[in-house]
């Protein structure tokens, strides 16, 4: 309360036949009228509407995982309470579902008072997977589920993560599911913003956060094999949440926690750290995690205190200006000991840059091989004979 009474309006607003709805909410231990209000809504609302109070459990897996467990509909959908969806959005995604039989169905998403992810919205697409698309960057649980895909498999959000449980559920669901749509045109659900600023997913210790990475990269791990698939998918617990602990913010923290968060971090950068997954991160990025897989914490601390003083490095253009290096902190240090490779900007940074020459590489030995081709043909002309040309 109070954002429950404009969430509930929400749906009672949705343009979706109200007799295809049912509501389960689940009280968990609100000590401030939340109960009371949903007894009341329950009495007049025109679709069924079934209450659920229980102790408090002490976060969201818990109640999801009940209400999930009455739901009877060939959907699901899981709305938190503070926040509210588009009045069209259960008819749009309950359609788009239906006509291309697909089992996750994503509606666009826009913040209030918040950030909310924008990445995966640049059009909408009709059927898609977790490779294809940027779906990977939204993996809270505000999304259509096709309830016979969770029922198939067992799935339940993990009630031992504090924060992280949705990306867990969310990406299994994308990894199982047979096809996922995507609605770009239309905001299905807006993320609001508390006015107090007591969001779970904004709560709890740094450890949590290691947490919910390894749990999401041991699930990935279990359902891919290393290679290029693996490692697209693992740049999103790796940036998103195990990066952030590296940042800014470890430069202030203590030798104590640093250490720890380093200890925390290795196993899995021994796990699943990889060139293909470096080749796809920005210089600073990379930058970060090489060093937090070599367990270098005093180079560390300088990266981070450049980033917090938000300091621009300088741009080294190499090679006719089809290199570009990024000189962040210890660019071709001996004592570091860093690979210039590290700090090399891949082609989509690097178009950002003044005098860079996209090509490289693939484009030299294009260039080769159509001169070799060239020269072939022009000898097979003067003798009349032919070449070929592999």
């Amino acid at each position: 309360m109070p954002y429950l009474v404009e969430c509930l309006a929400s749906v009672e607003a949705q343009t979706i036949d109200p007799e295809r709805i049912e509501i389960i909410t689940v009280d968990d231990g609100s000590t401030d009228g939340t109960g009371e209000y949903l007894e009341k809504f329950a009495a007049r609302a025109a679709m069924p509407v079934t209450v659920i109070r229980q102790e408090n459990s002490g976060g969201p897996s818990g109640p999801r995982n009940v209400g999930l467990g009455k739901a009877t509909g060939r959907y699901v959908f899981f709305l938190d309470a503070d926040d509210r969806l588009g009045p069209e959005a259960l008819e749009r995604m309950v359609a788009m579902a239906d006509r291309n039989g697909t089992d996750v169905v994503l509606g666009r998403i826009e913040g209030v008072n918040r950030g909310a992810p924008k990445s995966m919205w640049g059009r909408t697409l009709e059927r898609t997977d977790v490779f294809s698309s940027n779906i990977r960057y939204t993996l809270s649980a505000q999304k259509l589920f096709r309830r016979e895909l969770l029922t198939r498999h067992g799935m339940r959000f993990d009630e031992s993560l504090w924060t992280g449980e949705d990306a867990l559920f969310t990406m299994e669901a994308y990894l199982r599911a047979d096809g996922v749509s995507v609605i770009a045109d239309y905001t299905c659900y807006y993320l609001v913003g508390r006015d107090d600023g007591k969001h779970v997913t904004k709560s709890g210790g740094y450890e949590l956060r290691f947490d919910s990475a390894r749990a999401l990269m041991h699930l990935i791990a279990g359902h891919l094999p290393a290679g290029e698939r693996r490692d697209l998918l693992m740049t999103r617990p790796l940036t998103v949440t195990l990066l952030p602990q590296f940042g800014p913010r470890f430069a202030k923290d203590g030798e104590e926690v640093r250490r720890r968060k380093l200890e925390l971090a290795k196993p899995l950068m021994d796990a699943y750290w990889t060139p293909g997954i470096a080749r796809r991160l920005k210089v600073e990025e990379r930058l970060r995690l090489h060093l937090v897989a070599e367990q270098r914490p005093e180079l560390l601390v300088s990266v981070a205190k450049f980033l917090k003083d938000k300091k621009q490095p300088a741009a080294l253009l190499e090679r006719g200006g089809r290199r570009l290096y990024l000189a962040y902190p210890h660019f071709r240090d001996a004592a570091a000991g860093i690979p210039d490779s590290v700090y090399l900007a891949e082609p989509r940074e690097a178009r950002a840059y003044p005098g860079y020459r996209e090509g490289g590489t693939g484009t030299l030995l294009r260039r080769a091989a159509r001169k070799a081709g060239r020269m072939l043909r022009s000898a097979a002309a003067a003798t009349g004979g032919r070449a070929a040309v592999v």
